[in-house]
């Protein structure tokens, strides 16, 4: 591993995902994504007496379809690194307390993903482990429930709300497998825009994310082409737009790719006008990745993506007191075998 710029880690030992797991809900089962979802439930509860019991259950379906998948034990494991949105992160320290291996627990809000995905990479990379298991979950009862209104009171919702989604993403990270390569990680820095409505999130984390972008090439000397594919975490239609204007008067030309987000791609807003502006939380990007994104690595149709999943670092303490948002995004760079060529 060798540091490039200011805040970008190159991963050069042929660190990759290993395996990669998703587990959703009934209603991104019910999205265009639904095939690339290795299990789907039928129902919110996801079997369990409670929305918390039913996030952390997502998280061990995730992580333990990973190990099967990979084929390997947990025992195999040095590490889990895992967060989610739970005050005090309870769904992936639960999930720990069940996996019984070394445990990290990480909060990036929904750039959680690639939080974790980025450190397991470092950790491998320089040889502290042979396997780490990262991963996150977000539940859209419980979600609503601790940071806006419960799902019961029927609160009507703004044109720039965005529905959380309802999965769990977790990944093998190794330097064996054929899975993709993991080859560089641009760590993002905090930025607050004074956004204090927790109902306008894409708003609120579109400079985090244009800014990491912006860094990520000003450290490694790339330009957006060398991507087939750059997406956000969860900007959503409103999100996105922002971050392209932003961009776009920073100089860096994105029309030289794709650029997408993941809170457009996993659900259906023609047919599932409920999500509003698009998809959120900590499993909306873990999903996609994990799920849809890896397996278009894995049959050749990318060769190489720019992940950049975003967070908004708000708690509940902090939105009663008034405060504003901070937001911080992480892009983790994934190509496929032989796809590291100009």
């Amino acid at each position: 591993m060798k540091r490039v710029g200011g805040h970008t880690w190159e991963f050069e030992s042929g660190t990759r995902i290993m395996a990669s797991a998703t587990v959703v809900g009934p209603e991104e089962g019910q999205g265009p994504l639904s095939l690339d979802f290795d299990y789907i439930y039928d129902n919110l509860k996801i079997n369990e007496s409670t929305w918390e019991k039913a996030e952390r259950r997502l998280f061990e379906q995730a992580g333990e379809l990973a190990l099967v998948k990979a084929g390997i034990q947990k025992e195999d494991l040095q590490f889990f690194i895992g967060g989610d949105l739970m005050n005090q992160i309870i769904s992936s320290s639960f999930a720990a307390r069940k996996l019984a291996v070394p445990y990290l627990g990480v909060f990036g809000a929904c750039s959680t993903s690639m939080e974790s995905l980025a450190l397991a990479a470092l950790i491998v990379d320089s040889g502290g482990a042979d396997h780490v298991l990262a991963g996150t979950s977000s539940h859209n009862c419980t979600v609503e429930k601790q940071f806006r209104y419960p799902t019961e009171y029927g609160a009507q919702k703004p044109p720039t709300a965005q529905y959380t989604v309802t999965a769990s993403g977790c990944a093998v990270v190794a330097r064996e497998g054929n899975g993709p390569l993991i080859k560089r990680a641009t760590v993002g820095r905090v930025m607050d825009m004074g956004i204090k409505d927790p109902f306008n999130m894409g708003a609120a984390m579109a400079p985090a994310a244009a800014d990491t972008i912006k860094t990520h090439f000003k450290d490694t000397g790339l330009v957006p082409g060398y991507y087939d594919l750059i997406i956000t975490g969860d900007l959503a239609s409103v999100g996105l737009p922002i971050a392209k204007e932003l961009l776009k008067n920073e100089g860096v030309a994105m029309d030289q790719t794709e650029f997408s987000d993941c809170g457009l791609l996993i659900f259906d807003r023609e047919k599932q006008k409920y999500v509003i502006a698009g998809g959120s939380g900590c499993g909306c990007s873990a999903a996609v990745t994990y799920g849809h994104l890896v397996r278009r690595l894995n049959k050749g149709e990318l060769k190489k993506i720019l992940v950049v999943a975003t967070g908004a670092l708000l708690s509940p303490l902090s939105y009663q007191q008034g405060e504003t948002i901070p937001c911080v995004a992480h892009a983790v760079a994934l190509e496929a075998e032989g796809g590291n060529s100009e």
